[in-house]
């Protein structure tokens, strides 16, 4: 199905037009055609999945995927361009893409279903291609013509951004799964029949996360773009380097200290995690990286949480349950007085 491109924008948020307009990753509701409004809702949900995917991911990083950062305009009206801005605008497009993908296998699009183009053909060694595959190719391409429309320039960063958008993409087709049924007499699996199913969308957030810490910088000389000579050799820089990597052009700001100007909190008063079975290595040492290496101390507090506990089914038909309260530790990031010949914290460190 032939789209047209999109003209006019919807804000789900925030969306301001103008020569330099501030960009929301919240915007991409898109309308125009009539076939825009079919996917719609599914873009606008798939964008927000990102959102709280980013949210998730960060929770305890210096750089937690604030509110703030949604708006991806400094006080200059010009976009950041550094990774966390790579990360925002990759998870926001795998998000769009995933979930067109996965409403469309659910039957949500009339003209869409699934994707059977291989059904029929070898796969590999004793395994054919079958079943109902995730269509992929149709949330791709569909989300690919409302994300990368809001890119309107031909400078560095619209590059950047649309590079960013394409690894987005394909972090969601390189972590689909391969699911297998197998065919035989007696329960035997003389063949398997093999089709690929999108995965949970943590395990592509996941994927973008590790993307993020393996960013690379670009070099551009001041002023490209400007020309078209300027505007082919960011062209050729950009196709230089693989589409399943993030791509940043500016250093990120130290997310240790509040910067009014560019919208940044810092670290005082985060909560971090010390204790706990269920908790990864990341998370074990976040009081070490938001408090101790942004020259902050480990502030424990004491609380009192009230849930329910001690439940009981009652015939006919009620569900009884006791109100128990538990004393619980937490632990926040705090100033500290500084000890005499005590080292401050200095700007610069590695989010």
């Amino acid at each position: 199905m032939l789209l047209m491109k999109p003209s006019v924008c919807i804000f789900l948020f925030t969306c301001i037009l103008r020569p330099s307009y501030t960009w929301s990753v919240n915007n991409f509701l898109m309308t125009g055609p009539k076939a825009y409004l079919i996917y719609s809702s599914s873009v606008a949900a798939g964008a927000q999945s990102g959102i709280e995917e980013c949210k998730y991911q960060f929770a305890w990083d210096r750089w937690n995927c604030p509110e703030r950062a949604l708006q991806l305009s400094s006080h200059g009206g010009l976009r950041s361009a550094n990774r966390e801005t790579a990360f925002v605008h990759a998870i926001s497009s795998a998000g769009v893409m995933y979930t067109l993908t996965r409403n469309c296998s659910l039957g949500d699009f009339d003209n869409c279903g699934c994707d059977d183009s291989r059904n029929g053909q070898l796969g590999g060694q004793g395994w054919l291609w079958g079943g109902c595959s995730d269509n992929v190719g149709f949330g791709e391409a569909i989300s690919k013509q409302f994300v990368d429309a809001l890119e309107t320039g031909q400078d560095a960063r619209a590059a950047m951004n649309l590079h960013n958008n394409e690894a987005g993409r394909k972090a969601v087709k390189g972590t689909m799964k391969r699911t297998c049924k197998c065919h035989g007499v007696s329960g035997s699996c003389t063949t398997q029949t093999c089709w690929l199913q999108l995965p949970e969308f943590r395990e592509v957030g996941a994927h973008l996360k590790e993307k993020y810490h393996a960013a690379l910088k670009v070099d551009l000389l001041q002023g490209a773009g400007n020309s078209a000579a300027g505007r082919g050799a960011i062209a050729d820089t950009f196709r230089s380097i693989s589409t399943r990597e993030l791509v940043h052009l500016e250093d990120s700001p130290d997310y240790c200290l509040e910067n009014k100007t560019l919208g940044l909190l810092g670290t005082e008063g985060r909560e971090c995690l010390r204790r706990g079975r269920a908790l990864g290595r990341w998370e074990r040492r976040s009081c070490r990286r938001l408090c101790g290496d942004c020259g902050l101390a480990v502030e424990e507090r004491r609380a009192e949480t009230v849930s329910s506990c001690n439940c009981k089914f009652h015939w006919c038909c009620a569900v009884r349950c006791e109100q128990c309260r538990r004393r619980v530790t937490k632990y926040f990031c705090s100033r500290a007085e500084r000890p005499r010949g005590g080292a401050a914290h200095k700007p610069g460190r590695k989010p």
